[in-house]
């Protein structure tokens, strides 16, 4: 593993504290922060080589708490989410294991690029994304979209899921993690909620699962089970500690209180949830009731891209602009979300999320010398630079990034695979895959 020291960075440790280092040094050794403090105060061991940091800001990684692979961007616009669901489920009645591994080699590198060191993936043919993860050198959790009502039979199995953490669950040094990953209410039969259950009793692994992202989503769960969605989820017995619930847009105060009494986290996906006009979802409130809130893009097929950046800018601008309210959901908030909330809602918190002694070394170094983040003026509370983190900076400020201790990012390029190699062979695969769906929309058409 990779021993090497950051010198004279400004630090944003995102501890329990916020604690803010102006003139900062970080060293790593065996790939774990071992040391973390001001420059003046740390003395670097003889023999470790030292990066010349200053000029930038070294934050822990972003996590991505909810996304989907896909290869499929910009082509199902312009629809709220029930309308939009029919046209996405073309890509997986097309899917086949070779576009799943390039759908994820894809995004695993544009979030790699945007400062993103972990992602929650829900996608199918996931031991190709274990694959395509091991090539890039992120850290993923990998949920399978799985699905056994009838009529589902497009997505995953069970077996499946099963399958994949038994050959996949914590391996590649830790990296990968894998869940139980449920598509839905009306996409899961009450079986497949008992076997997340006992899976993970029997692996201590995660229960994945969407919730509440419309209303016209929740109300169609109403009328069908004669509960909404939480109380349904509730009854099945999946809230929990090891549970993360993506969008939860429609809460009720009630929904809201028995959410944080069980542990249960969310991850918002404010833009894509703009963007599908499924609303906005009441994120103070959940912070408020102590509901672990991380941030999720929700993948490019209803985000477009795959920027923690824009999404923690755009989480706290919608709350700004709905409530009227310039106070809520500011910086050093929206930060957490992006980093320890996000590493607490995938149950990576003792891991990841926070530049403290003893933790994997996932770091982000974004580069100061830009004219979005000129001027910096710093202080011990972060001063305009924590703000601009969070509304101004961007990927084109991303110049580095280490996971577990390993460069795979430097001035601003991969460093384990080929970029335009990787982007040539998702065009391809892309457009092939655009006609696959075409082609599959026609017949059922032409069959109905």
């Amino acid at each position: 593993m990779s021993h090497f020291a950051l010198r004279d960075a400004a630090i944003f440790t995102v501890d329990p504290s916020n604690r803010v280092i102006p003139r900062g040094t970080l060293i790593v050794q065996d790939g774990r922060i071992s040391a973390v403090g001001p420059s003046d105060q740390l003395i670097i061991p003889p023999g470790i080589p030292t990066i010349d940091a200053s000029g930038h800001a070294l934050l822990p990684g972003l996590i991505d708490a909810h996304s989907h692979s896909s290869l499929m961007r910009g082509v199902t616009e312009n629809m709220q989410l029930m309308d939009w669901l029919p046209y996405y489920q073309l890509e997986h009645r097309a899917l086949t294991e070779e576009y799943a591994y390039h759908s994820a080699r894809l995004c695993y590198l544009e979030a790699l690029k945007s400062g993103t060191t972990c992602v929650m993936d829900m996608y199918r043919f996931m031991h190709r994304c274990a694959e395509a993860a091991d090539e890039i050198g992120i850290r993923v959790n990998l949920a399978p979209y799985v699905a056994d009502e009838a009529g589902k039979d497009f997505f995953a199995t069970r077996a499946e899921n099963r399958a994949l953490i038994h050959s996949h669950h914590g391996t590649q040094n830790g990296r990968i993690q894998v869940w139980m990953g449920l598509e839905h209410l009306f996409y899961c039969t009450p079986d497949a909620y008992r076997e997340a259950l006992e899976c993970q009793a029997e692996y201590g692994v995660g229960i994945h699962t969407h919730a509440c992202e419309q209303k016209e989503e929740d109300d169609a769960v109403s009328a069908h089970f004669g509960r909404r969605s939480i109380a349904q989820l509730d009854h099945y017995g999946i809230l929990g500690e090891r549970t993360l619930l993506a969008h939860c847009v429609w809460l009720n105060d009630d929904e809201i209180k028995r959410i944080a009494d069980t542990g249960t986290s969310i991850s918002h996906c404010p833009i894509s949830n703009a963007k599908l006009a499924s609303g906005v979802a009441r994120v103070p409130e959940m912070l408020a009731a102590g509901i672990t809130v991380g941030l999720g893009t929700d993948g490019p097929v209803c985000n477009n891209n795959l920027s923690l950046f824009e999404e923690m800018k755009f989480a706290s601008l919608i709350q700004k602009a709905t409530r009227l309210d310039a106070t809520v959901l500011p910086a050093d908030q929206i930060l957490r979300m992006a980093t320890i909330n996000g590493a607490r809602a995938l149950g990576l918190d003792e891991r990841i999320g926070s530049l403290e002694v003893g933790k994997q070394a996932d770091l982000l170094l974004l580069d100061l010398a830009s004219p979005n983040l000129t001027p910096a003026e710093l202080s011990n509370s972060g001063g305009n630079l924590l703000w601009n983190l969070v509304f101004a900076a961007g990927t084109q400020n991303v110049a580095a990034v280490w996971v577990d201790g390993r460069q795979l990012l430097a001035d601003g390029r991969a460093t384990r695979v080929s970029e335009a190699s990787l982007l040539a062979e998702a065009q391809q695969q892309g457009l092939a895959l655009f006609q696959q769906c075409r082609d599959i929309s026609h017949l059922r058409t032409s069959m109905l």
